[in-house]
């Protein structure tokens, strides 16, 4: 067949070699070593949490060896694009700074290796489409969705793999009147490899993190280019890994079955083949306690949940940092306060089997992150969050940005700070009885107390209370008031004989705490008060007392 006739009738509008393609992506000049690293999602929903995954991989790989770190876009499918999703995963890779060294922006390009949409790369493909079938190594194919079903029916009826291979790739040797006569009728067509492989060969193939795994050789005839002259996902990438320069592609491991057909393309494109790491699907345990995979209807699937639900994206990228490399946290306990891009990663750390999620461990990791934040840090990301989520909330918690600061500070700093909230949407209940629009005191004295011990306490305290007191001066004034109205002032001594006293100085200070918070459980109780204020403290004793009669 003459092949430059046939790659001139299928692609007269393509006037451009591969050569001249090439030469609009020169080579990076990197240093030795560099890694060229890329996320490409595509446009069909929502942002999946387990995508962080295969970001940090790629983004620690690139900087930490001072290579490039980029997105890109592969917008081919346009029939499962959602409007709106690329914005969308701008936005969220954004939010968790995950940032790209070059790459689709919501308003066009940074770099000079795009068009990072493949959408805006069809002439690019298309060149490279037309060099395989002057090399013999292409072909169109004019089957109908009816003949191809009818194809896998005859296979899947005598028990055969089903696809488009050896007798079954009717349009393999197809002659060129054949093939011109399908053109002048107007029949679309799709490009399809001619592939030389073999089902019954095995290879051998050494993965970065699932170490050497054995593969089935492909030998069907996969599309290239589908009838709109739109490529696949598989030749597109293709095209696009070599013309960037990626180096290394981290992706999951439902990706492991299409590495045959990968390899076989890059080797028919006569491109070098980059390193691929297959990172394990993320699990979940199921109510039985089984690990099933973290699927998209399940609680914790999507990324924008967790900016909704309150956590920071220093919390959550801390506990990515967990699960990628196990010696994360013990060099975290050993460095608190260093950014987690101090921190060595290393691909030989990550479980080739995968990572379980785990609410209760993010939770924790987040209740760490929180407690070393500044108090201006929370105060700005609880703000920002409930403008979005709880206006209520949003409207007391900034009418008095200096009272606000001082409650967030206390118990923040030290070597053993407060550790109350995972979400901001935490804060509001840890909080709000500080703010008396939101203060609606249940008043869950000790039951051992009478009403009158409770009231006495309450009377005496008012009496005695003098913000200007220092923390000892403060309590040992509630001391002395226990050792007055026959409560015991120290706590060995009242446990040596409970029954000579109406209770211990613990007691006082309980009721003290649930009068002023309305709770049993509080920070601090000298800072609590001296955040509230004398006027305060004295009106919620009064109205304490009040609720008594």
């Amino acid at each position: 067949m003459d092949q430059n006739y046939l790659a001139q009738l299928l692609f007269p509008h393509i006037n451009l070699s591969p050569a001249d393609i090439e030469a609009k992506f020169p080579k990076r000049i990197l240093p030795e070593g560099a890694k060229v690293t890329r996320i490409a999602p595509s446009p069909t929903g929502f942002v999946h949490f387990g995508s962080l995954f295969p970001a940090f991989v790629s983004e620690r790989l690139a900087h930490q060896s001072g290579g490039i770190f980029y997105l890109r876009i592969e917008d081919t499918d346009a029939k499962r694009e959602v409007e709106g999703a690329d914005a969308g995963i701008i936005e969220a890779f954004s939010h968790y700074q995950v940032f790209f060294d070059e790459g689709a922006l919501l308003d066009g390009d940074n770099g000079n290796y795009g068009p990072y949409r493949q959408s805006l790369r069809a002439e690019i493909y298309q060149t490279f489409a037309k060099q395989l079938v002057l090399e013999g190594k292409a072909y169109p194919c004019f089957c109908t969705a009816e003949e191809l079903n009818d194809i896998r029916q005859k296979q899947e009826a005598d028990k055969l793999i089903t696809g488009y291979y050896g007798e079954w790739a009717v349009w393999r040797d197809a002659p060129i009147e054949k093939i011109e006569a399908a053109l002048n009728e107007g029949k679309p067509f799709v490009l399809r490899l001619r592939s030389p492989g073999n089902h019954e060969n095995k290879l051998k193939f050494t993965d970065l993190i699932k170490g050497v795994v054995d593969i089935t050789e492909n030998d069907i005839d996969e599309v290239l280019l589908k009838s709109d002259g739109i490529p696949t996902y598989h030749f597109a990438h293709a095209v696009d890994d070599h013309l960037m320069g990626t180096t290394h592609v981290v992706r999951g491991e439902e990706w492991l079955s299409s590495l045959p057909k990968h390899i076989q393309i890059f080797s028919a494109l006569g491109f070098k083949l980059p390193k691929y790491l297959h990172i394990s699907q993320l699990m979940k345990l199921s109510e039985d306690g089984s690990k099933k995979k973290l699927s998209k209807r399940d609680n914790g699937a999507a990324l924008a949940d967790y900016k909704k639900m309150g956590y920071a994206p220093e919390c959550v990228i801390e506990y990515v940092m967990t699960l990628l490399n196990s010696n994360f946290e013990e060099w975290r306990m050993q460095n608190p306060d260093t950014p987690y891009t101090e921190f060595q990663f290393s691909i030989k750390k990550m479980s080739p089997s995968g990572c379980l999620f785990d609410f209760v461990k993010l939770n924790d990791v987040s209740k760490n992150v929180i407690s070393r934040m500044s108090a201006q840090k929370v105060y700005d990301y609880v703000s920002e969050w409930a403008q979005e989520y709880d206006k209520e909330f949003y409207s007391v918690f900034t009418n008095s940005p200096d009272y606000s600061l001082a409650i967030l500070s206390i118990g923040r700093g030290g070597a053993k700070p407060r550790k109350d909230f995972a979400v901001w949407s935490d804060v509001k209940d840890n909080i709000d009885f500080f703010y008396d629009k939101l203060f609606l005191p249940a008043y869950p004295y000790p039951e051992k107390l009478s009403a009158e011990d409770i009231k006495l306490i309450l009377t005496k305290y008012a009496d005695i209370y003098d913000p200007s007191d220092d923390q000892t001066v403060w309590f040992d004034k509630i001391r002395a008031l226990a050792t007055d109205i026959g409560f015991a002032a120290d706590m060995k001594e009242y446990k040596k004989n409970p029954d000579a006293f109406k209770g211990n100085v613990g007691d006082v200070s309980s009721v003290i705490r649930v009068a002023v918070t309305g709770r049993v459980n509080s920070p601090d109780m000298y800072a609590v008060l001296s955040v509230l204020g004398q006027k305060r403290v004295l009106e919620r004793i009064s109205s304490a007392l009040s609720a008594l009669n």
